[in-house]
């Protein structure tokens, strides 16, 4: 459309034809559909999902209700809606509610159009200014969605109460012809979410004694968690019945999705880019202790594990190896194992207990978790320690851990501080017998950084498997023999024990 049109003349001489909004969506969407265009761009994880019931769901004119835990991308799904609207509607000027030219619904659009004609002004709404979105707290009122009588335009017009046009609009009507989200939606009082029923079906809206025949166009998407429904409020059943689709989200179903969603929404410092290395087992750790959460007896199931903790993590992951390298005046350095350590704040702040859970205390939940993430990487990239726990071996071609276990055996431990330089990381780990030439057998073509990372794993990974002991202080990290540690005395070189 020509959005030099001023006048409604000018429209009409056009051919320009209204359309709803849910149309516009509908028509959008068929174009993005039929030229294999992403309608939902950076949504990872729904392609099979929530995106094809989404789209199935616009196609039919419906509005939407996106049921899921926290941080499932519920709203970011409702705020792309946004791109499938045109991107210039023509408006009557003045208009709060966004009147149609053709279509006036407020009294002041009809009494404007009456008074001049076609030479009615108009203005051209962008796509942008047609979304509203409102958080649904326990103080929101009807006055805030739908409107409620001004008196100080009643007195500042010098209008009888009784006059329409004392009214003043809510979020709502002034959302017409665009898209409106109400996120949270069971936190909505009762009686509130009543005043929804008229606006879904029939159209009209009442404020204060008015009865506004007012069909409003809207494409309606709210956002509820099922934890909602026990624990502070529902959605009450007419007002649910009214909602059209409802769509069940969900978190990543596997690690590579996992992944690509933490590095697409992590906001990493261009200065940390630049100095900070992550190599791909770090990631998956992180990303493996939000699978290790969302599985977990202590973490409450009900609440869910947002994505939201391994964006935080990964954040804080690489602002540890920056400080460390700040500290020790390092142009650059790599996130080590040990500096997962650094995510324990991120994962804390993000997962909601059971009683059990809350008995055990959210720090020592949050380092377990992060055992079981190593114990479960560990073995995606090495041999399973367990095959080697109950079997006598006699040599380290059978069991390739033992060399390292009886370096600890014979009474050896390993500090490894939180703040070593790369020099004193290096020379700490060559140290421990058998270490570098168990990850040379298995990684032969890893370089200087990898390789010191992954010798570093081995460590972690045989703790976690119960072979070795290890110790987190607060800025160390003590490996030593396992009975060694359990009993108080180190045993001597000639015990055997596997």
């Amino acid at each position: 459309m020509d959005t030099n049109i001023k006048t409604l003349g000018e429209l009409k001489k056009s051919g320009y034809k209204p359309k709803s909004v849910k149309e516009e969506i509908r028509q959008n969407l068929i174009t993005k559909l039929k030229e294999k265009e992403s309608a939902f761009p950076g949504i990872i994880g729904y392609e099979d999902t929530v995106i094809p019931d989404t789209e199935r769901a616009l196609l039919s004119r419906h509005n939407i209700l996106f049921l899921g835990l926290r941080g499932q991308a519920k709203t970011r799904m409702a705020r792309q809606m946004l791109d499938l609207l045109d991107e210039y509607i023509p408006v009557i000027a003045g208009s709060e509610v966004n009147d149609d030219p053709f279509m006036p619904l407020s009294r002041y659009a009809r009494d404007l159009i009456a008074e001049k004609g076609d030479d009615t002004p108009v203005t051209w709404l962008h796509r942008s200014q047609r979304y509203g979105e409102k958080l649904a707290t326990p103080d929101v009122s009807v006055a805030d969605l739908i409107g409620d009588i001004d008196p100080i335009k009643a007195a500042n017009l010098k209008l009888s109460f009784a006059d329409e046009r004392v009214i003043h609009f809510g979020i709502i009507p002034r959302s017409n012809r665009g898209i409106f989200v109400i996120n949270e939606l069971p936190d909505l009082q009762a009686r509130i979410q009543v005043s929804l029923f008229n606006i879904l079906q029939e159209g009209d809206i009442q404020i204060r004694g008015f009865k506004i025949r007012m069909p409003l166009d809207i494409l309606f998407v709210f956002t509820a968690n099922p934890e909602d429904y026990t624990n502070r409020g529902s959605i009450v059943t007419p007002l649910k019945d009214r909602i059209e689709s409802q769509i069940i989200t969900h978190y990543p179903k596997n690690i590579e999705n996992s992944l690509l969603i933490t590095e697409q929404e992590a906001d990493v410092h261009e200065d940390q880019l630049k100095k900070v290395q992550i190599s791909d087992i770090v990631k998956r750790l992180i990303e493996q202790v939000a699978f290790e959460a969302r599985n977990s007896e202590y973490v409450d199931k009900k609440s869910g594990v947002s994505a939201r903790l391994t964006i935080a993590a990964y954040e804080n992951a690489v602002s540890a190896g920056e400080r460390r390298a700040i500290i020790n005046r390092e142009k650059e350095t790599q996130v080590r194992i040990g500096d997962l350590q650094g995510i324990i704040p991120a994962i804390t702040g993000k997962i909601e207990l059971v009683y059990e859970g809350e008995q055990e205390g959210p720090l020592q939940v949050a380092h377990n978790l992060l055992d079981k993430a190593i114990r479960t990487v560990f073995a995606c990239y090495f041999p399973n320690p367990e095959n080697y726990k109950k079997r006598k071996q006699t040599s380290p071609s059978e069991n390739p851990y033992r060399a390292v276990i009886q370096w600890f055996d014979q009474g050896n431990q390993l500090q490894l501080l939180g703040d070593l330089t790369d020099k004193q990381y290096e020379s700490r780990l060559m140290s421990v017998n058998g270490l570098r030439e168990l990850v040379g057998e298995k990684f032969p073509k890893a370089n200087g950084r990898e390789a010191l990372l992954l010798m570093e794993f081995v460590l972690h990974g045989l703790s976690a498997y119960s072979l070795i002991s290890k110790k987190v202080l607060e800025n160390e990290t003590r490996f030593s023999d396992l009975l060694g540690t359990m009993m108080n005395f180190n045993l001597s070189s000639e015990d055997d024990v596997e």
